[in-house]
């Protein structure tokens, strides 16, 4: 009787493994907890690693050290949004730990030590540094990274709003599709909904600007229809965010929020056609 009930048990952990292996696939993006910044982890199915921000210290290490497997220390691409330091802070120590193979960027100036920094690594190590402009496409086997914003070249250029020179990216997945907005606000996002050629629609939304109330305008979130979106905020961070005007759009559009301030780490998996998203504290 031991023996057939240890049996039993091993055949429905491996039921169990399979029927989330089928659920899932093997599309993971992993959306840290880092306090009041952006750090995103996206795996593919091929195991390719691409990193979008890192936020504003160096605990995004920690989260990409358990959410990849011990060996695994090459990032196939790292996007800075835009050089703000809650979301390049961290990026520096991934520069001096892991190998990276190709960085995007917007090269817009911005004089502060962790960019500086950050820039002074990628020409020591000589790792090909690319300027993010829409239209450009990233394709990782069956995964599809697509450049939805900015709409010119930014290099050298002073910036009053850095916010709106947030690259905007859309991961494509078979039918799944996942926007990341950065810190987009109103204005730039007024760009891409007036854009007759680039189509933001998709079922997760990363909310731009840690869900402040200049960011995710109503025309925008009716242009991409989340069904989900995923909120990057510090818990009870200085500047309020997310903002409740935001919070009231996407309950008016019957959109499902996650909060890293409330949830911890969230976790999105998905087999291209079904979306499982899983927070750290529900």
């Amino acid at each position: 009787m031991k023996i057939l009930f240890g049996f039993f048990i091993v055949i429905s952990i491996l039921f169990l493994v399979t029927f989330q292996s089928g659920m899932t696939g093997g599309l993971e993006v992993h959306f840290f907890d880092v306090g009041q910044g952006d750090a995103i982890l996206i795996r593919t199915p091929a195991n390719q690693n691409i990193i979008i921000d890192g936020g504003p210290d160096n605990s995004f290490m920690a989260k990409l050290g358990q959410a990849l497997p011990f060996y695994d220390k090459t990032i196939d691409l790292m996007i800075l949004t835009h050089p703000h330091d809650d979301h390049i802070f961290g990026l520096v120590e991934v520069l001096k730990r892991y190998q990276v193979n190709q960085v995007l960027y917007t090269g817009v100036l911005h004089p502060t030590q962790a960019y500086l920094d950050w820039l002074s690594i990628i020409k020591e190590k000589e790792i090909p540094l690319r300027i993010a402009l829409a239209g450009q496409e990233f394709v990782f086997d069956e995964v599809k990274l697509k450049i939805i914003y900015p709409f010119k070249d930014f290099t050298n250029q002073k910036v009053e709003n850095l916010n709106n020179t947030s690259i905007v990216t859309q991961l494509i997945y078979s039918d799944v599709k996942v926007l990341f907005t950065g810190d987009l606000e109103f204005e730039a996002e007024e760009g891409i909904i007036q854009s007759s050629i680039i189509n933001p629609q998709s079922l997760v939304l990363k909310s731009g600007h840690h869900g402040s109330g200049t960011s995710s305008s109503e025309e925008f979130l009716k242009k991409i229809m989340p069904k989900y979106a995923i909120i990057m905020a510090g818990k009870d961070n200085k500047f309020g965010h997310p903002s409740l005007r935001t919070l009231a759009r996407y309950e008016r559009l019957n959109t499902k929020v996650f909060r890293t301030d409330l949830n911890g780490d969230i976790l999105l998996q998905t087999n291209g056609h079904e979306v499982l998203l899983t927070p750290a504290r529900p």
